[in-house]
């Protein structure tokens, strides 16, 4: 990153006016930097976008009930704070902030000098601005169910989450915006990353990048944590009769579903565990306890029981062969789940069954067709959340899940003491980082 890049990430923690003589670093020539023109210099800025290490949602799977860190001196005091729902985590590890406005500032730097790219056919130039507007509504999206309450929570859509960054301006003092107003930008992003995408898919190796079956992928998502049931199960019913392969775990030729190469990758964008959280994390008994016999997941996510008497993650190794930002089986989950809010509950019980086959023996499988057959609307929408929770697992996807629907209690117990997030509570929206609140009080407002 160069100095003016990485003025503009201070200005954004900061909000101080230290440069008032430009508005965006593409104006200056700096010494010994090479200015994007080109659209092979540009793809390679957009590159270093997506090569830059998210965590945070993993952090997040530590606050769950699903997870617990290892008695490990290290991890304790990294991640202690973090486990037991600590406001700002003093003494650990902090939850991001300036990555996600880094990546926003490369984005928006493409958006701006669109009209400038040279030496790239329209076509591909195109594609490369509709992935600046995906990632700039992808980080907003992040940032806001981190920071931001969640969206079906009442009144949530009129309180203050996070700034908007749409520009480039140096010298705009950053503040929160509502989560209404985040969310209008993210669908607006949306809507321009589909003018713009036009590849369908991209081939193994470069699908960290995104295409228009990951447009509609992430519409779908962030409809259903809107809880707009009926665009959400729109939407994903039209991207499922364009993609719905699903791996057979009943297969002995099967590859982990959250494998960059799998038949379900989508977009493999996101490493969401890194070794650190990785190796600190293990799966609770009570996790453990939600895979019934004959779910043949379990056996690929999660290890025996260790000396601590807590289950060691094997569903990923913290390497970038397990990058994952959206597949199909999410997609059946989402589908189900917006189908079950609007009563539609054969279509809703259809798609859940169409992943548990894949995912059960044929045994286990016919006792779920079963009990999912005879579910009232109530205890469909239950099962479905239990199946992402199980499917799902180790990929960054509870924390938000939680948030979004019930925001349930959740108790821990630490050398006897037992320690309690309640329902809907207050700290199932992270705080905005100190870091960020020290530089620029304006994030306080």
């Amino acid at each position: 990153m160069n100095k003016i890049q990485k003025l503009y990430i201070y200005f954004m923690l900061a909000g101080s006016l230290i440069i008032t003589s430009c508005s965006n670093f593409l104006d200056i020539q700096p010494t010994g930097k090479v200015i994007p023109n080109t659209l092979e210099e540009y793809r390679a800025l957009m590159t270093t976008v997506y090569s830059k290490g998210l965590i945070d949602r993993s952090l997040c799977d530590m606050r769950t009930g699903d997870i617990t860190i290892r008695n490990d001196e290290f991890d304790q005091s990294t991640y202690r704070d973090i486990e037991r729902w600590v406001a700002n985590n003093p003494s650990g590890t902090e939850f991001g902030w300036s990555s996600y406005y880094e990546n926003i500032y490369y984005a928006n730097a493409i958006i701006n000098k669109q009209n400038d790219i040279t030496e790239g056919t329209k076509e591909d130039i195109d594609q490369l601005v509709g992935e600046a507007y995906f990632m700039r509504g992808y980080m907003h999206f992040i940032l806001v169910n981190l920071f931001g309450q969640p969206y079906t929570k009442e009144g949530a859509p009129m309180t203050k989450a996070v700034p908007l960054k749409l520009t480039l301006d140096l010298e705009e003092l950053p503040t929160r915006n509502t989560v209404e107003q985040i969310y209008i930008s993210i669908l607006s992003d949306i809507e321009n990353a589909r003018k713009f995408i036009n590849r369908t898919e991209w081939e193994t190796g470069f699908n960290y990048r995104f295409s228009t079956l990951a447009v509609d992928a992430f519409e779908s998502r962030v409809c259903l944590y809107k809880g707009d049931w009926k665009t959400a199960y729109d939407v994903t019913e039209r991207l499922l009769a364009q993609k719905s392969t699903l791996e057979d775990f009943n297969s002995s030729d099967f590859k982990m579903p959250n494998l960059y190469e799998s038949m379900e990758s989508i977009t493999a964008y996101e490493n969401v565990y890194n070794n650190s959280t990785l190796k600190a994390s293990q799966a609770t008994e009570a996790f453990v306890k939600m895979f019934q016999e004959g779910d043949l997941r379990l056996a690929k996510y999660i290890d025996v029981v260790n000396a601590d008497g807590n289950y060691p993650i094997i569903k990923n190794d913290g390497t970038s062969k397990y990058k994952c930002s959206f597949r199909t089986s999410e997609l059946y989950l989402n589908a189900a789940e917006a189908a079950a809010h609007l009563n539609k509950l054969p279509e809703a019980r259809n798609r859940l069954l169409q992943l548990m086959e894949k995912r059960y023996t044929p045994t286990a499988y016919e006792q779920k067709e079963n009990e999912v057959s005879n579910m009232n609307q109530a205890h469909l929408i239950t099962e479905i959340l239990n199946e992402r929770a199980r499917e799902l697992a180790f990929e960054g996807h509870r924390w938000f899940d939680l948030r979004r629907t019930t925001r349930p209690e959740i108790k821990k117990i630490f050398n006897e003491q037992t320690i309690v997030l309640q329902q809907d509570d207050v700290r199932y929206t992270l705080q905005i980082p100190l870091s960020a609140t020290n530089a620029n009080p304006n994030l306080m407002d």
